[in-house]
């Protein structure tokens, strides 16, 4: 059987094709960070974040200083705003830190996207996700919900606004591991 030489062309960009979806995918999931989100934040009442009475630091919202160099961030994404992060409450956090956001609904589905940055998350009622990144340049950043979520959802934005480590003062308490 004879095979013409366009078609070996044809094969040969095929067969190429394929090898760099391949590889596209083996850098997007093990080179570049990517990962899928998993259970490992843990589970919440929805009906408790809505009451303010989970036990956790989804009562009152906020920064949280582990240590020095490692903050978590509670936020709670509900119709049509994240709390804190929405209005007139950024969320504030020192740059060149580790910050691990942990985010819940208390209604239904939202998205979690800080512009500019590879945090990106789904946020399901009755689930805790946990994003952890590092800031090294101060600035503010655009805090999305990409997940469509009522007649509000447009409007469903806020900022995280983070600062010289130099000029970030801490309110509230720190925690110890």
């Amino acid at each position: 059987m004879q095979v013409h030489s366009f078609e070996k062309v044809w094969l040969g960009a095929a067969l190429l094709l394929i090898v760099g979806f391949i590889a596209t995918v083996t850098y997007g999931t093990a080179g570049a960070g990517v990962k899928m989100v998993d259970d490992s934040g843990g589970e919440i009442d929805p009906e408790a974040v809505k009451s303010g009475d989970t036990g956790t630091g989804f009562d009152d919202p906020g920064v949280v200083r582990q240590n020095d160099s490692h903050y978590v961030v509670y936020v709670v994404a509900q119709q049509f705003q994240f709390v804190p992060g929405s209005g007139d409450n950024p969320i504030r956090i020192p740059a060149d830190t580790r910050v691990t956001f942990r985010v819940t609904s208390a209604d239904v589905m939202h998205g979690f996207s800080i512009t500019e940055t590879n945090i990106n998350t789904m946020v399901i009622p009755g689930q805790v996700a946990d994003i952890t990144a590092k800031f090294d340049e101060p600035g503010t950043y655009g805090l999305v919900c990409h997940e469509y979520c009522g007649a509000g959802h447009h409007a469903m934005g806020g900022s995280v606004e983070v600062v010289p480590k130099s000029e970030y003062e801490y309110n509230g308490t720190e925690v110890q591991n």
